[in-house]
């Protein structure tokens, strides 16, 4: 079994030396290169960046059926019975 070779560029980032020596201490101690720590975070970061849009559409719709009546699946229904009966 062949691993799918992903591709990858390389960048630049400038940070405090603070920052730094704390990303070598802490990769150091999990036994990954800094590099390794730094993709950890992004996809991390990425994760709870994408479940924040999330939670911000649910808070952003929610009450928005209030102005309907009747049930979410009666309505769908009725919409799919309408398309059936155009085409």
């Amino acid at each position: 079994m062949t691993k799918a070779k992903r591709v990858t560029t390389r960048t630049i980032v400038t940070i405090s030396i603070d920052d730094k020596q704390w990303l070598e201490s802490y990769s150091r101690l999990q036994g990954v290169s800094s590099a390794e720590t730094i993709r950890l975070a992004i996809k991390e970061y990425r994760g709870k960046v994408s479940q924040g849009g999330i939670q911000c559409v649910v808070r952003e719709t929610a009450g928005k059926w209030k102005s309907l009546s009747g049930d979410s699946q009666e309505y769908v229904d009725a919409l799919r019975s309408e398309w059936e009966r155009r085409s």
